[in-house]
């Protein structure tokens, strides 16, 4: 396809985001119309604001019995973290929190990357009023938990980090921000089968220039079912799904020669637990991070900014299209990978790795091909790290003397090390290894 007609594809593939909403009343005769975005009413001119966002879902809550929204915290600056559940019938009230079966959507991490959360918040709303016969079944038998704006305060000031210059997909271990914190509390309560993250990224020509680019959990702790089943939503959905909407695809962090899309180098896409996909495939889900390009592709887009921001929301409900085929199709196949990776910590066997990824062997001096059965915290090291053990989800027993001894025995087994294991590049405190438990 040449770059003249590949633009004028991709632009009739961005004008299709702004066709009509159908008609919706619960009793499904003639009544309002479904909510629409800032984004939307504005057809892509700017992006949907906060005030606009709050009173698109309260109005989506009121009128679908699919969805529940939620404040699961609040920012630096007070803004609040939303999650919104959707599901068929209605999401277990907050006392009773449905666990598996779900798909986590984490939205705009970094707050100049404001596609994403365009294309969940529509996608909420599509999903609450849908009357597709396939779509509602697949609401009965999964959830789908969004996080709409994952940095309010960044989104806010059109910054990556939030309003402490931190890079929240950073912070997914130490768990230091109040945004990481919210998201860890919502996989700990919820237990996800997927995490799907949400970007957008710059190319660089001649070399990293695709449409779309997606990554699974790299991080060797990750267990090979929860892997295969990452790299499988990658490379038989989501690439595929985008390239049929007409739009060019490739793995993230790898450059290639334009001539041979044979890899180059690779820039970044490592195996460190602190970024989300990482720290979702450490804890046992299906993960993967989808990066959209923002940068104009045709004069049209550079004339009109408003036909690049389109372009971009388009290419990102291509990459959430296929994940909800993934998740519909292979479900029983996802649901026993994850089960397995759980119970699996149970019977405290193999290795842990504290560096390396699945495409570079770690280091010497960073697997534990004998690990400790336990590691104990004294009282001052159990005081300053129990906030973020007990968001981790990670199991204990107090020793009596303020402190605490946390086994592996448990779901999150392989997380446990790289928490509290000195050696670990990113640990919270140097615990002491126990053997002999």
């Amino acid at each position: 396809m040449t770059t003249l007609s590949r633009g004028l594809a991709l632009g009739a593939l961005a004008a299709a985001l702004t066709v009509t909403l159908p008609a919706w009343s619960p009793a499904g005769a003639a009544g309002p119309q479904p909510p629409r975005t800032g984004f939307e009413t504005s057809n892509g001119a700017r992006w949907t604001t906060q005030p606009e966002e709050q009173d698109f879902l309260a109005a989506v809550d009121r009128a679908s019995d699919r969805v529940r929204t939620e404040r699961i915290g609040t920012t630096a600056q007070g803004r609040p973290l939303r999650l919104v559940r959707i599901g068929a019938p209605a999401p277990a009230g907050a006392d009773r929190v449905r666990r598996g079966n779900a798909v986590l959507l984490i939205c705009s991490q970094h707050g100049d990357e404001p596609s994403g959360r365009e294309a969940c918040l529509s996608t909420v709303r599509d999903l609450a009023f849908t009357r597709d016969r396939a779509t509602r079944r697949f609401l009965e038998h999964t959830s789908v938990l969004v996080v709409p704006t994952a940095n309010p305060d960044g989104r806010a000031a059109d910054t990556r980090g939030n309003s402490d210059g931190v890079d929240v997909n950073r912070d997914h271990l130490a768990l230091k921000t109040a945004e990481a914190r919210a998201m860890a509390a919502v996989q700990r309560d919820h237990r996800p089968d997927i995490v799907y993250d949400l970007h957008e990224y710059g190319p660089t020509a001649p070399y990293y220039v695709k449409d779309v680019l997606s990554l699974w959990p790299r991080n060797p702790n990750t267990a090979h079912a929860v892997h295969r089943e990452s790299v499988t939503l990658s490379e038989k959905y989501v690439r595929p799904g985008a390239a049929a909407a007409g739009f060019s695809t490739g793995v993230y962090g790898i450059w290639t020669d334009p001539e041979t899309g044979e890899p180059v180098k690779q820039v970044a896409g490592d195996g460190q637990e602190r970024i989300l996909r990482n720290t979702a495939g450490v804890k046992n889900s299906v993960g993967l991070l989808v990066e959209t390009r923002v940068d104009a592709l045709t004069d049209a887009e550079k004339a009109d900014p408003a036909l690049n921001n389109r372009r971009r929301v388009t290419s990102q409900l291509a990459g959430l299209k296929s994940l909800f085929e993934y998740a519909g199709e292979r479900r029983a196949r996802i649901e026993s990978a994850t089960t397995r990776a759980r119970l699996a910590g149970y019977a405290d066997r193999g290795p842990v790795y504290l560096g390396g990824a699945d495409n570079e062997p770690p280091a010497p001096g960073k697997v534990l091909g004998d690990p400790p059965c336990a590691y104990r915290l004294d009282a001052r090291q159990y005081t300053d790290v129990k906030d973020e053990l007990a968001l981790h989800g990670v199991s204990l027993r107090r020793d009596g003397k303020g402190g605490a001894v946390v086994p592996l025995r448990q779901p999150m087994r392989a997380l446990v090390p790289l928490l509290l294991d000195g050696r670990a590049e990113y640990h919270l405190t140097a615990a002491t290894p126990l053997k002999g438990c």
